[in-house]
């Protein structure tokens, strides 16, 4: 089935882009902007009612790959694919992660209105981000969506704390801190509500207990918030797309032909039956 879709989603590229240049016989006049305007409403008549099956999970996901560069661009009017790109970005997992290049798109070049954009976008803030294959192409545009000048403060705040307040870091604070009220965190990290969590009423203390942190890059990079910050970003790209992988020791060799008697082994003789006998 997978397959099926995945001919018919080339064929609809091939047939809309290159069948009209086999003509010889057409003319220099026919290849106006109108001419350019009519193959761009077919190749968004055919992507649309194609898009209106329900697509394999792995065809899906090559649909929302390419949709930003390959698709968006060819097509003459890219409002139809909101409801397309809303529909995926509400879905979670991996599919919103690859739904986010085809929204940017559509909220920067075609002013797309989505009221609850940063709020979807707030609640895919979660550990098991870090383990997707896309995970690199989502911070990416999370930083590009939060680099705007116009969002309030508190969005901000939230999007910083959620990002350093993980709960696999809860056993760096210091046990002093639990018992001491001082040390409360007012920061809910189960509210999904930006404007609810307390975000501006909290620090990133947990930066802190970063720089006590047993791997020396780590306990580096966090270091680096004593210090005043630089205009130019740090690009972590690089470190977005590595694996963490266990070393796998070597297999200790092992007897051959395991013996079955203490002084007598499979061939008549075991290894100590060669010095010891209990005549």
């Amino acid at each position: 089935m997978a397959d099926t879709f995945s001919r018919v989603a080339s064929t609809l590229t091939y047939c809309v882009i290159y069948c009209p240049l086999i003509h010889s016989t057409a003319k220099h006049e026919d290849w106006k902007a109108a001419k350019l305007k009519e193959h761009k409403c077919a190749f968004e008549w055919l992507w649309l009612g194609f898009l209106k099956y329900k697509l394999p999970s792995s065809m899906y996901k090559k649909v929302l790959v390419i949709l930003h560069d390959s698709i968006l661009p060819n097509i003459s009017n890219p409002t139809p694919m909101i409801d397309f790109l809303t529909a995926a970005y509400d879905v979670g997992g991996a599919i919103s992660l690859l739904a986010l290049n085809g929204l940017f798109v559509l909220i920067h070049q075609h002013n797309l209105d989505y009221p609850d954009f940063y709020k979807k976008l707030y609640s895919l803030l979660e550990p098991s981000v870090f383990h997707v294959k896309y995970r690199a192409r989502f911070f990416h545009l999370a930083n590009l969506f939060l680099s705007s000048t116009h969002l309030p403060v508190y969005l901000v705040a939230a999007f910083a704390k959620r990002l350093s307040a993980w709960p696999s870091r809860r056993h760096l604070l210091p046990c002093s801190c639990a018992a001491d009220e001082a040390c409360d965190d007012p920061y809910l990290m189960e509210e999904e509500d930006t404007t609810q969590c307390h975000a501006l009423e909290s620090s990133l203390w947990e930066l802190q207990t970063l720089q006590k942190h047993y791997h020396p890059d780590v306990a580096k990079a966090a270091m680096a918030i004593n210090k005043p910050l630089s205009q130019q970003e740090d690009d972590i790209r690089n470190r977005m797309e590595q694996d963490l992988k266990q070393k796998q020791s070597k297999t200790v060799p092992l007897e051959f032909d395991p013996a079955t008697q203490l002084l007598q082994g499979s061939g008549g003789v075991g290894v100590l039956g060669l010095h010891f006998s209990l005549e």
